[in-house]
């Protein structure tokens, strides 16, 4: 079992910035990935960025060059920092860790709410 709390969501005016939290507590071991997706209303969660234990790392088309992901293993942490924000970027964003003991698994955070106001 692997918990997951996310923070530092909130309101931002249009081209600012936000930094997003993900801490991973219960059977660390077993990750072998961390990201963030997002969930708009009405639409798919799609992703936003992963990052491996082995540090290979993957960000959606809408989001690169303006969204860096980064790890701490020692800390258990996955952060997101978002640049340039957009309306479009409105979602609520979660945290996601893959992980495998005697199958695969995903858990999910419970969500934390970005608004970029225009």
């Amino acid at each position: 079992q692997v918990q997951l709390v996310e923070s530092g969501g909130g309101l931002v005016q249009a081209g600012g910035s936000l930094r997003l939290s993900c801490a991973a507590s219960g059977s660390i071991s077993s990750i072998n990935l961390m990201g963030w997706y997002r969930q708009a209303p009405g639409k798919q969660r799609e992703l936003v960025a992963s990052i491996t234990t082995g540090g290979t790392i993957n960000y959606g088309d809408s989001v690169k060059g303006r969204f860096t992901i980064s790890r701490d293993n020692t800390k258990n942490t996955v952060d997101l920092q978002m640049n340039s924000l957009n309306t479009e970027d409105t979602a609520v964003y979660y945290c996601r860790a893959r992980a495998r003991l005697y199958r695969a698994e995903d858990y999910w955070g419970q969500g934390t709410q970005v608004t970029v106001s225009s």
